[in-house]
């Protein structure tokens, strides 16, 4: 199988993680980068609140989402795009609870995706003395990137997984995932699927 994926990265208004107030995706296919995505969006009612923390590090202002869609309404373009790939994002629990908790306030049903930590595969593939994004990223070749902005951040990710995919002979993100010890992850109806069924007296 080639090594195809959508590498992900969403950037939040303030400590809900149902506070998306952007989104970057990059689409990889046999290991290279075919398409790109990103926009704003108008985080969930009562998760709208910009933290001036949260602002000086991404940028991102309430007047930047004021004509954004709302989680709800971006949704099906996000899926659309990912269109059934592994997810894979740097600190992956992050993001995946940022989809869970902003499906959660918006009351639409989580997609299924699986998805695989970029942040767990460059520990097992590389030794620095912090795995951070841009640190990481650095160890894979990618350099001076704009840290922090949605599809910059996934760009970043996805050469971290490609190089690490290189190095250790794998040929497809499964494969990844078995050989340097990193978890393969599902949320949505992909996570129900796999837990262990109930036990009955």
């Amino acid at each position: 199988m080639p090594l195809d994926f959508t590498a992900i990265d969403f950037e939040t208004a303030n400590n809900s993680a149902a506070s998306a107030c952007s989104v970057g995706l990059v689409k990889v296919r046999d290991g290279a980068v075919v398409d790109t995505a990103s926009w704003f969006i108008r985080p969930p009612s009562g998760h709208d609140r910009f933290l001036e923390w949260n602002t000086r590090i991404h940028g991102i202002s309430p007047a930047d989402v004021v004509d954004a869609p709302l989680w709800s309404e971006q949704l099906a373009d996000l899926v659309a795009f990912a269109d059934g790939d592994v997810l894979v994002a740097h600190n992956a629990g992050f993001d995946m609870g940022v989809i869970r908790a902003a499906c959660g306030a918006s009351y639409v049903e989580t997609p299924s995706f699986g998805y695989l930590c970029s942040l767990q595969v460059a520990r097992r593939t590389y030794h620095l003395d912090s795995y951070r994004l841009p640190v990481a990223a650095m160890a894979a070749g990618f350099e001076d990137f704009r840290h922090h902005d949605a599809l910059a951040d996934s760009l970043a990710c996805a050469a971290i997984i490609v190089h690490a995919a290189r190095r250790h002979g794998a040929d497809d993100v499964g494969r990844l995932a078995t050989i340097s010890g990193a978890r393969m992850g599902r949320i949505g109806a992909a996570a129900a699927d796999h837990r262990p069924a109930a036990l009955t007296l």
